[in-house]
């Protein structure tokens, strides 16, 4: 049985760990469900795949009966600064019309197959999309102020490290914002930092919650494989957090989580119980 499992552990870190494939001439598969960073696209072999972009997150705008992309719609429209949270979903919707007007000829996928999950239930894999006429879709989306720079990187087909390619995104963002671009044009300048004090607020009280009455010990999460939603059911860890584990990902132990940005040996240790890298 141990055996067994350190097989499926070597198995998961290898498909975590793994390069990046080049499909060129894949093609979008228009859903409903489908929003302006995660959608379905038809392989050239005929196969379907959804993808959720590298390095950005476009603000949602399927949350009827969803408590939790309601809660991350209200995150996202106040750190764009907007105070409308309807305005905010419509900013959603315009970014989808983007993406597939921007995918409507074929494109190329690169893409480690990882896991992509927010949610356990469904199947995705983390991707970069080159456009027909050679433009990065998730730089072009924060450009246009349709996607702010946040979320799951990793090293760019061209070599670009993910540490450099994360602060280029941040910089099309600062540039979108300045010119008052997509969703920056409707963004109240004075209230953006009561808007985003709100959510650290929010996030330290559901720590505290957490931390009274935490996940089970006698039910540990993988860290190696635990979808994003799973992983902000830690006590302390939030949702940027939880992107930075995937990222890094595979982990050889516990320990290991020390190279994770805003993870020290106190979050560490106060997750540990909590946790495990795949062993009974």
């Amino acid at each position: 049985m141990r055996l067994l499992t350190a097989i499926v552990i070597l198995l998961q870190a290898t498909l975590l760990a793994a390069p990046l494939q080049e499909i060129p001439h894949c093609t979008l598969i228009e859903t409903e469900w489908a929003d302006g960073d995660s959608f379905s696209v038809r392989l050239p072999d005929g196969k379907a795949q959804t993808v959720r972009l590298y390095g950005v997150d476009c603000i949602e705008m399927h949350v009827t009966g969803d408590d939790s992309n309601a809660r991350r719609l209200r995150d996202q429209r106040r750190y764009f600064g907007i105070d409308d949270i309807t305005l905010a979903k419509s900013i959603g919707v315009t970014a989808k019309t983007a993406t597939f007007r921007l995918l409507s000829q074929p494109f190329t996928l690169h893409t480690g197959f990882s896991d992509a999950r927010g949610d356990g239930r469904y199947s995705r894999v983390y991707a970069f999309i080159t456009l027909n006429d050679g433009r990065d879709l998730s730089e072009t989306l924060v450009s246009a102020g349709l996607a702010r720079a946040f979320g799951v990187t990793r090293q760019l087909p061209d070599g670009t490290s993910a540490a450099d390619w994360k602060e280029a995104l941040k910089d099309l963002e600062l540039t979108a914002a300045h010119n008052s671009l997509g969703a920056w044009k409707h963004t109240d300048w004075r209230k953006l930092p009561l808007l985003r004090k709100e959510v650290r607020h929010e996030q330290n009280e559901l720590e505290i919650a957490k931390g009274t009455q935490p996940v089970g010990e006698n039910d540990p999460i993988d860290i190696n494989t635990a979808p994003r939603d799973t992983l902000i059911s830690l006590p302390g860890i939030g949702e940027k957090t939880a992107n930075e584990i995937i990222s890094h990902r595979p982990y050889p132990s516990i320990d290991s989580l020390d190279e994770v940005p805003g993870i020290g040996p106190k979050t560490i240790d106060r997750i540990r119980p909590f946790i495990s890298v795949g062993k009974p």
